[in-house]
């Protein structure tokens, strides 16, 4: 009997020795990436500084396009938004990520305040002065928010009637719906699109080809001698009001071997 007490005394002792001792191992954090919401940071992101401190405005877009492409594809998937057109806003609107509001509060689309908006909020001269502008956590909430703001708005719903891959009459149809007040906006994202072929990324969303999303570039006239924009305007259908809108030009000069976009917004 006593031989059975002393086992059980000393299998206690054993047991609670083990316990006292035994380390708690926490699971290491995994690091945040830009392609997943799943672990969001809980602190403002600051982009990393690189070790050229001067590059050309091509070289940010291309290093943009690579930071945020993975998070445009999964943008499309979800709220079938054409990565490219996601893409060529928040390269436009942000400059390639290097404007202030960009960098300080990691809103890539300029999108305001508004009514309801909960989140942070800094304020910058814009259409009028002080306009109050969202803060994001991290450029992934800015990529997300612009998803919402288009897909709950009924100004834009009109958008997702078009072909996903359609990224020319998106491009148009953001502005008329009122995004941007600049008549040349639809130009601009279209030039984007398609110097860069960021239509690849509607590919790799809807996994297909390059060659079946890839939409016909937007019709174009290079300025012949003898040329006017009287009779670029007439030959298209256009008034010469809205071939100067759609190229952005201030007054009717234009030189031999210009290339104007003819495609009416």
């Amino acid at each position: 009997m006593k031989i059975r007490t002393f086992v059980v005394v000393l299998v206690t002792v054993l047991v609670s020795s083990c316990g006292s001792k035994k380390k708690v191992v926490s699971e290491p954090k995994k690091e945040y990436k830009t392609s997943t919401y799943k672990k969001p940071p809980t602190e403002i992101y600051k982009p990393q500084p690189t070790e050229t401190t001067t590059t050309s405005y091509a070289d940010d877009k291309l290093q943009y396009i690579a930071d945020y492409n993975e998070i445009a594809i999964e943008e499309m998937q979800a709220y079938r938004i054409p990565a490219s057109i996601t893409l060529a806003q928040g390269i436009l609107e942000s400059r390639a990520g290097k404007s202030e509001l960009t960098t300080k509060s990691n809103n890539h689309f300029g999108i305001k305040c508004h009514t309801g908006w909960k989140g942070g909020r800094t304020y910058h001269d814009d259409d009028e002065k002080g306009e109050c502008f969202r803060v994001y956590l991290h450029p992934s909430y800015s990529f997300r928010d612009h998803s919402l703001f288009l897909s709950g708005r009924k100004r834009y719903m009109s958008l997702f009637q078009l072909d996903i891959t359609d990224y020319k009459n998106w491009a148009k149809g953001l502005q008329k719906a009122g995004y941007a007040t600049d008549k040349a906006y639809p130009r601009k994202l279209i030039k984007i699109i398609e110097d860069y072929e960021l239509y690849k990324y509607d590919a790799i969303a809807l996994g297909k080809s390059v060659e079946e999303v890839k939409s016909k570039k937007p019709d174009s006239h290079i300025v012949k001698k003898g040329d006017t924009l009287y009779s670029i305007s007439r030959k298209y259908k256009l008034s010469v009001d809205q071939l100067k809108a759609i190229n952005g030009l201030e007054n009717n000069t234009i030189s031999v071997g210009q290339k104007l976009y003819v495609t009416g917004l």
